[in-house]
C-alpha cells in the first residue's frame, strides 16, 4: 500500500502525553503534571450551558461564533487590556486556543516560512508550524535571565523569511511574564522588520504579583498582532474546547474560511458557558487565582526547603524547578521519581533543549496533594543525592 505522510509519521509525539501513558498505567500516583485546573467549572455557568439546551439551542452557530458571546468578549478585552476588537469580523471562536494556534498557523505561513519561538515553550507551538509548511526558529531563553527573551539574540535570528515571533506570556512552563519595557522592545523589532507577532494569553487572568500586561497595549500593536486566548485555565473549562482569535480583519476571515471547512464552529453549550463565565462569574475566576497565588507560594517555598532550586513565577500555574544537580536527564529523573516515589512530573525536555535539566509542576491541585507530594520528593532527592 501507499505510504501515509513520512513527515507525520516522524512527528515526535508530544512530550506531555508520553509520559503521561506511563502514569495511566499505574495506580496511586500523585500528579503534579497535566496542566488542568483540579476546580469544577462554576456552577452558574454549567447551569446557563444546560438552559442553553433544555430551550433547544443545540445546532450550529455562525462560523465566527455566537454574536453575544464576541461581543462579551469585545467588552471584556477593552476593560482587561484597553484594546478594542469589531465583535463582527475581528473576532472568532474557536474550539480551544489549540485549534485558533492551528488556524492561524495555516492561514499566516506561506511555505519554508519562519517563525520565532521562544523556548521553553508548550510542546504543540513547533508541530503546529511545522504542520503548517512553515519552519520554527527557536530563541533559548535561560533561568540566568528569569527565562526572558534576549532581544539581541532574538533580533540575530531575524532572516527574510522570518514571519513572525510567538510570544507566550504568562509562560507555560515557566510561569514568567513580560513587562511593559519589554514589550515595547518586541514591538519595535517587529515593526522595524515588519513581522507578526502571535500572542498567547491563555494564561492571562493567572498573574500573582502584578497585573497582566499584554503587547496589544503597546501603541501600534493592533494591525500586526493576532490575540489568542480561551476560557480553559482561568474560567477551569479544559473539557469544553472554547477558545478565541482576535486580529485585522483579514487575518480573521482567512482563519474562519479554515474553520468553516474544517470544525464549523465551536460547540453551542460551550459557547453559552463561556458567555455566563464573561457575564457573571468573573469574581469566580478571582477565587480560583486567589487560591492559586497560594498553591504557588507553598510548592515553590516546599522545592526550595527540600534542595530543589526553584525561581518564583509570576503567572500561570505552573513551577520549573531545576534537577541538574542529580547527574540524571529530565527524563531519568521524572521517571525515577515516577516509580520511586509516585509523584508525576513532566521532563523539562519536553518543552525544548533549553528545558534540560529542569521539571514542570503544575499547582493546579489541592494543597493535601501538593505538600504529600513535596514530601515524597524530599525523600526521593535525599536518597539520590
Amino acid at each position: 500500500m501507499k505510504p501515509i505522510n513520512p513527515f507525520i509519521q516522524n512527528m515526535p509525539q508530544s512530550g506531555i502525553r508520553k509520559f503521561f501513558d506511563i502514569v495511566s498505567t499505574m495506580e496511586g500516583v500523585i500528579s503534579l503534571g497535566v496542566g488542568e485546573p483540579d476546580f469544577v467549572t462554576p456552577w452558574p455557568m454549567i447551569s446557563s450551558a444546560i438552559d442553553s439546551m433544555e430551550m433547544g439551542k443545540t445546532s450550529y452557530t455562525s462560523n465566527l461564533g455566537l454574536l453575544s458571546l464576541r461581543q462579551e468578549i469585545s467588552k471584556y478585552l477593552v476593560k482587561h487590556i484597553g484594546v478594542e476588537y469589531n465583535p463582527d469580523n475581528e473576532i472568532l471562536i474557536t474550539v480551544g486556543v489549540s485549534e485558533a494556534m492551528d488556524l492561524l498557523m495555516r492561514a499566516l505561513i506561506c511555505p519554508g516560512d519562519e517563525i520565532i519561538v521562544l523556548e521553553p515553550s508548550y510542546v504543540s507551538y513547533k508541530p503546529t508550524i511545522e504542520m503548517a509548511g512553515g519552519v520554527s526558529v527557536v530563541l533559548p531563553c535561560y533561568e540566568k535571565d528569569g527565562f526572558l527573551p534576549d532581544l539581541e539574540e532574538m533580533r540575530k535570528l531575524i532572516t527574510s523569511k522570518t514571519k513572525a515571533i510567538l510570544l507566550n506570556f504568562p509562560s507555560n512552563p515557566t510561569g514568567c511574564v513580560l513587562n511593559k519595557e519589554i514589550n515595547q522592545k518586541i514591538y519595535d523589532l517587529c515593526e522595524e522588520k515588519d513581522l507578526y507577532i502571535i500572542s498567547d494569553e491563555i494564561y492571562d487572568r493567572l498573574t500573582y504579583d502584578k497585573e497582566h500586561e499584554s503587547i496589544l497595549q503597546i501603541k501600534g500593536a493592533f494591525d500586526r498582532t493576532i490575540l489568542l486566548n480561551g476560557f480553559s485555565k482561568a474560567f477551569a473549562m479544559t473539557g469544553w474546547r472554547v477558545g478565541y482569535a482576535c486580529g485585522r480583519g483579514d487575518i480573521i476571515k482567512s482563519m474562519m474560511k479554515i474553520h468553516q471547512y474544517t470544525m464549523l464552529c465551536a460547540p453551542i453549550s460551550g459557547q453559552y458557558c463561556a458567555l455566563e463565565a464573561l457575564r457573571n462569574c468573573i469574581s469566580l475566576s478571582d477565587e480560583m487565582v486567589e487560591e492559586y497565588r497560594q498553591r504557588r507560594n507553598l510548592i515553590v517555598k516546599g522545592f526550595n526547603d527540600i534542595g530543589l532550586k526553584c525561581h518564583k513565577p509570576q503567572g500561570a500555574f505552573y513551577v520549573f524547578p531545576s534537577v541538574k544537580d542529580f547527574g540524571l536527564t529530565s527524563e531519568e529523573f521524572c521517571k525515577q521519581l515516577l516509580y520511586e516515589a509516585k509523584v508525576a512530573t513532566v521532563p523539562g525536555n519536553a518543552f525544548g533543549e533549553c528545558g534540560e535539566g529542569y521539571i514542570r509542576c503544575s499547582y493546579a491541585t489541592s494543597k493535601k496533594k501538593i505538600i504529600k507530594a513535596i514530601d515524597k520528593i524530599g525523600e526521593f532527592v535525599s536518597k539520590a543525592k
